[in-house]
């Protein structure tokens, strides 16, 4: 608004701060997707009429400054009348998704979905593009939500999204009571969504799990490092998650010596999981790549970007971490034509159990690679 008031708001959407208010909301879920479509000038048709027109925009700034100050419904529905009155040409109810965000209990958002859920449940004509249309669902939408509110919530984001998921055929809406066949069949169709997303809930749950250890099995390699007396790099795209009330990469190095940021891989070598880096030197004297559940591939590919690339640096171990159930397939993905070079290298399997059961003896009395090399395994 204050752009507004000062003309200094500009002539276009893009790089305005109606662009960052509406991008803000638009990332927020699935539902908003392409609510700043309204907003966009469009050349041809000269709409929204908020970029040319001096008087449009300060009216659109006054409603949306009204809007954010005022409490309750009724003078929210005075200032979008007020504001359809002005008949702005191209800025119709699209605008409900901002008051939405500042009232979400006395305003729902607006959009094609929602339009067509709703026709759908209600048997309404509901339309897009006219602010009485608007007014008129959310008449009908208040009155949804009040008579399931055990269900659903005082926000109307939640009435909302049931009436995106209905208008985007998630799901169909339940039949007429009276018509027995369709509704067994709206059932059934019913609980196969709820199965579905159940498995889609429990795969989601498996792989954050599966980051999970990926990052516990780091955290391990990083703690085991540092008591040995070696430096340790935590991989770059790593560094930042959460481990141990803090984060990953605590107390490790921020840069790569610069023996190894000169060499043809470095950019890979920034990835490798856990390095171990002697003191002064910075050399590097063990890489290892958890591979908890993914193929071992791309790792395998660093450590051979690591190795070859800086040869003078005589990397003395090279592993790879992974459940102690993987080991066969480990074995089996090396034997590979395209992996030959790396038997030659001495790449060796260091399973998850031994690591977990042996790492505080190692911390307290080993010294250098001997501890670990004594329970990893060979795979040449």
């Amino acid at each position: 608004m204050k752009e507004i008031e000062a003309g200094t708001f500009g002539t276009q959407y893009r790089g305005s701060s109606l662009e960052t208010v509406v991008h803000s909301i638009a990332e927020q879920r699935q539902i908003f997707k392409g609510a700043d479509h309204a907003f966009l000038w469009k050349p041809k048709l000269r709409i929204p009429d908020i970029y040319e027109n001096p008087d449009h925009q300060r009216a659109f700034g006054r409603f949306l400054d009204t809007c954010a100050c005022c409490n309750g419904a009724d003078d929210l529905i005075r200032a979008i009348r007020d504001l359809d009155r002005r008949a702005i040409k191209g800025l119709g109810p699209a605008a409900a998704n901002l008051l939405y965000f500042l009232h979400p209990t006395h305003m729902p958002p607006f959009n094609t979905a929602i339009v067509n859920g709703y026709n759908a449940l209600t048997g309404a004509k509901v339309k897009l593009g006219k602010w009485e249309e608007y007014l008129a669902l959310r008449e009908g939408m208040l009155r949804l939500n009040e008579t399931h509110r055990g269900l659903l919530s005082n926000d109307l984001g939640a009435v909302a999204g049931l009436l995106f998921d209905l208008g985007s055929g998630r799901y169909t809406p339940p039949p007429r009571e009276d018509d027995g066949a369709a509704m067994s069949a709206w059932q059934a169709d019913l609980a196969k969504v709820r199965e579905e997303t159940a498995a889609a809930s429990k795969a989601l749950a498996a792989a954050r799990e599966g980051d999970r250890t990926h990052t516990e099995v780091q955290g391990w390699l990083r703690d085991l490092g540092r008591a040995l007396g070696f430096d340790v790099w935590i991989a770059a795209n790593d560094r930042s998650r959460p481990y141990a009330g803090g984060k990953l990469g605590d107390g490790c190095l921020d840069t790569l010596p610069a023996a190894l940021t000169g060499t043809p891989g470095a950019d890979a070598v920034r990835l490798i999981d856990v390095l171990w880096l002697e003191r002064p030197s910075g050399r590097v004297v063990a890489a290892f790549e958890v591979e908890h559940t993914t193929s071992i591939y791309s790792g395998i590919v660093r450590m051979l970007d690591l190795a070859l690339g800086a040869p003078e640096q005589a990397v003395e171990g090279l592993y790879l971490v992974a459940p102690d159930g993987r080991e066969a397939e480990v074995r089996e993905q090396l034997n590979r034509p395209a992996f030959s070079r790396v038997q030659d290298l001495g790449v060796r399997y260091l399973p998850y159990g031994e690591l977990e059961k042996h790492r505080d003896a190692m911390a307290r009395f080993g010294q250098g690679l001997k501890a670990v090399e004594a329970v990893a395994r060979r795979l040449a």
